[in-house]
């Protein structure tokens, strides 16, 4: 099997530099240095194939300042050449157009798992896409927008607004960023859900990257435990499609995937 030739490992110091020289927003201080290594590493790892997608913690500094943080990453040797930043709702996530366009056209296909928690519903259940037709039309949507970008990437980091807004963005956030399994609800009762005191199956994984460095949080999502021997086969998959991508790149190590069962009283989505 071909494998991409290992980038050489970047300064932290350098990119604590690069992170907070561009992402400040005019601050005396910008993000803190584990915050920068971080996203560095995840940003790495959307360029890599290891994910679609990152949603900054710092995505309020707006487009303009990611464009200058990923030019100065490509400064210091990153692969960011085709990534992209798409807006939508106001939020801004870094992404590569076409493994995110992989992924949508997987959920169309109804290889990705959704699970109602509505509020209104007295427990979490599996629905289908076909449920959920504003759904579909705006993943529908954003697959044709990127597909419409695709002659344009290889210009060097670009940006584009997602003018519509309609559906649920939470549910299209968690498949924009590689999730196997997403959460949806009824637009009416945002403010709620059905997981309070849900025992959930919670899944991370994790890769080495910076020496003496935390490992970067790959991804992480949970199921209800209710559901989980129904979406065994989902997740199976998943795990297996993120081990054959981890094997066709050198710059991360140690990918470690782990779960656990917690309850909560209450759940953010």
């Amino acid at each position: 099997m071909w494998l991409p030739d290992r980038m050489s490992k970047p300064n932290p110091h350098l990119l604590m530099a690069a992170a907070q020289h561009s992402l400040s927003l005019g601050k005396r201080r910008g993000p803190s240095r584990a915050i920068c290594l971080h996203l560095a590493g995840e940003v790495l790892a959307v360029a890599r194939g290891l994910k679609p997608a990152v949603l900054p913690e710092c995505s309020s500094a707006g487009a303009p300042a990611l464009q200058r943080y990923l030019k100065e990453l490509q400064r210091l040797g990153f692969p960011v050449l085709g990534l992209h930043i798409l807006e939508i709702g106001g939020n801004n996530l870094i992404i590569s157009p076409q493994h995110v366009c992989q992924r949508l056209e997987q959920v169309l296909l109804g290889t990705v798992a959704l699970v109602d928690v509505s509020s209104s519903q007295p427990h979490p259940s599996v629905c289908s896409l076909d449920q959920l037709q504003d759904l579909k039309s705006l993943v529908a949507e954003v697959v044709t927008h990127l597909q419409g970008l695709q002659r344009d990437l290889s210009l060097g980091v670009s940006y584009s607004k997602l003018h519509s807004s309609d559906g649920n963005l939470c549910t299209v956030f968690g498949v924009l960023l590689g999730y196997p399994v997403s959460y949806t609800f009824h637009l009416n009762h945002r403010d709620d859900n059905c997981l309070a005191f849900t025992p959930l199956r919670v899944f991370t994984a994790r890769i080495s990257w910076l020496p003496e460095q935390a490992p970067i949080l790959l991804y992480s999502f949970s199921v209800p435990e209710s559901l989980f021997p129904g979406l065994r086969d989902i997740l199976s998959a998943w795990e297996k499609d993120l081990r054959t991508r981890f094997r066709t790149q050198n710059d991360f190590a140690d990918l470690t995937l782990s779960s656990e069962v917690v309850t909560l009283p209450a759940v953010t989505l």
